[in-house]
């Protein structure tokens, strides 16, 4: 994408004309361009915010620094009277915030002094729309549902049509379980990126993880705990050969396809619609009451769960998953409605067993005279009120 060269908005005097005022807002837009770009995030992303000042300015009719809050209420409702989409609706309400609060941090001073107005903030507390996934959460099945899928899925591995391509079906959905990859981390992974080397149980090096806000890949590296270095020893000792003589180049996709590149006679890398056809096949024939619903996603959310339930705390999960805020992994976290009272429980035993500990040091520790003190302020003690 090509952004404008912008000029100084203080360049000009004063705006004498319509094409003036539409030059400015074009500056105004502009300038927010740059900002993000030079922040690091995507131009697809950055020209995406840049088209939700325009088609506010169109829907309003009159220069976006004349608008105020009731303005973005009647743009808001029209969205959705529209029937657009409520993540959609929620991403053009969130960038014209962000675009109000850049002109006002930036370019306040100059746009008074050109227009004799002031930019306002027109989404506010009371019509910016709430996160749209919240309480829609990629609820997983249960853990005895997810054991019988892939139990059932890889002992009919060795009698399946295609072997090789059900295989890597099976790790890659495999890995989603086990460590939380995200399926388009899967797919890129290389040979390189197994370092069975590295830690305890080796490490997978993810190179193309999900950067936040539409910036570029995110790198983590990733334990392969929780069996998924049983499972990749295995893919590299049995089947990657099987693929074609790359198994040793670093550079190879981990996950090849059967298809061949033209030009090097090599596997191909294995696409994100083959993988999740694969999981979906093995849940249509293996766990038919969760069709349509288990998506490769929701054994990520699958995987954060069972590891808290598992005693993993949630900041471990947080790095394990690549998340940048710890709040978004409480969105992935699905527990049973019981783990407040054994939380609960598990907290008192605890207190009960440190206390009981300084009690009896404290026995052993008081003289005869002591003793006597101790059993007349507890008497004392309880004659005292009960807590609120």
């Amino acid at each position: 994408m090509a952004l404008a060269v912008a000029r100084s908005l203080g360049s000009a005097p004063s705006l004498r004309s319509a094409h003036e005022l539409e030059d400015l807002e074009q500056e105004l837009v502009d300038q927010y361009a740059l900002a993000l770009a030079g922040s690091g995030i995507k131009d697809r992303h950055v020209d995406a915010e840049r088209r939700v000042p325009f088609g506010f300015v169109r829907f309003l009719g009159r220069p976006i620094w004349t608008a105020g809050p009731e303005d973005a209420d009647r743009f808001l409702a029209g969205l959705r009277r529209a029937g657009q989409a409520h993540s959609t609706v929620q991403f053009k309400a969130w960038t014209l915030q962000r675009f109000c609060e850049f002109v006002t941090a930036r370019y306040q001073g100059d746009l008074h002094a050109l227009t004799g107005h002031v930019m306002v903030q027109l989404v506010d507390e009371y019509n910016r729309p709430a996160r749209t996934d919240y309480g829609a959460g990629r609820v997983p099945p249960p853990a005895e549902a997810v054991d019988h899928l892939f139990d059932a899925w890889r002992e009919a591995l060795p009698e399946a049509r295609k072997y090789l391509p059900a295989v890597r079906d099976y790790v890659a959905a495999s890995l989603w379980r086990r460590v939380g990859l995200r399926i388009n981390e899967t797919v890129m992974l290389d040979v390189r990126d197994w370092r069975p080397e590295l830690g305890t149980h080796g490490k997978l090096h993810v190179r193309f993880g999900k950067g936040s806000y539409g910036r570029g890949p995110k790198t983590r590296i990733v334990p392969a705990i929780n069996s998924a270095d049983v499972l990749l020893e295995w893919w590299f000792a049995e089947v990657r050969h099987q693929f074609g003589d790359d198994w040793d180049d670093p550079d190879a996709p981990l996950l090849p396809s059967e298809r061949r590149d033209p030009d090097t006679g090599r596997p191909t890398r294995a696409g994100v619609e083959a993988l999740r056809a694969g999981l979906a096949g093995a849940t249509r024939r293996w766990l038919p009451t969760w069709q349509g619903r288990l998506a490769p996603h929701a054994l990520r959310h699958f995987c954060a769960s069972s590891l808290y339930a598992r005693g993993l705390d949630l900041k471990a999960v947080q790095d394990l998953l690549g998340h940048s805020w710890l709040s978004t992994t409480t969105r992935y976290i699905h527990v049973h409605d019981d783990h407040i009272e054994h939380a609960w429980t598990s907290a008192n035993a605890r207190t009960t067993s440190r206390l009981g500990n300084i009690e009896r040091s404290d026995h052993h520790a008081l003289e005869p005279e002591d003793e006597s003190r101790r059993a007349r302020h507890l008497e004392v003690d309880r004659d005292a009120p009960p807590p609120r």
